[in-house]
């Protein structure tokens, strides 16, 4: 009789394993699921936030070349009205840029909007604007660069009204310097955007 009691026993706590191994197999299942659906919120999260800073960086270019194409129109019109002559469309020129960036510097905004200018006036010509770089880094680099800031330039003139059909980017990197020199000064002449006008 005791070994029949103490055979049930046995029996009613392997089964109370059971039930609690298979509760506690379920709760991790949900914990794991629970993980994962936070992962994926998590990284959705970071795509988006992603994305709205690359809006709003794109929104402050427009934004910041609207402001500079209306300071230049006015500019132009105090010039018209005063009978001094200014020459701002004369002439298209190249744009720099610092060591391994492709950021427009604000100096070279006013030489974006002179060229701008010259292509809103004569809406019939093409435009090729070519991306340089120094002689620093590989040359897979470098072409890399010096597309990114042919578009870059593209973008900007996009955005005070340029017609973006009307362009074509193309990097020469490292190769075709301006200046062949291997100093500061040669450097920072062949960190460009080159614009041709076909």
């Amino acid at each position: 009789m005791a070994k029949k009691k103490l055979i049930g026993l046995m029996l009613a706590l392997l089964c109370l394993s059971v039930v609690l191994f298979a509760g506690c197999a379920s709760k991790q299942a949900t914990v794991k699921s629970e993980a994962t659906i936070t992962d994926d919120a998590a990284a959705k999260a970071a795509s988006e936030k992603a994305q709205k800073d690359r809006d709003q960086k794109d929104a402050a270019l427009r934004a910041q070349a609207e402001k500079d194409r209306k300071l230049k129109d006015r500019e132009v019109k105090v010039s018209a009205n005063t009978g001094v002559e200014k020459k701002t469309n004369d002439v298209v020129k190249d744009i720099h840029f610092d060591f391994d960036m492709y950021a427009i510097r604000p100096a070279d905004r006013d030489i974006l909007l002179q060229n701008a200018n010259y292509f809103l006036a004569n809406k019939n010509v093409k435009i090729a604007i070519e991306g340089y770089c120094d002689e620093k880094g590989t040359a897979e680099y470098n072409l890399a660069l010096g597309q990114r800031r042919a578009d870059e330039a593209k973008k900007y003139l996009t955005a005070v009204g340029v017609d973006k059909s009307k362009m074509e980017t193309i990097s020469y990197g490292k190769e075709k310097p301006v200046d062949t020199g291997h100093n500061e000064e040669a450097w920072a002449k062949n960190r460009r955007a080159h614009f041709i006008v076909k």
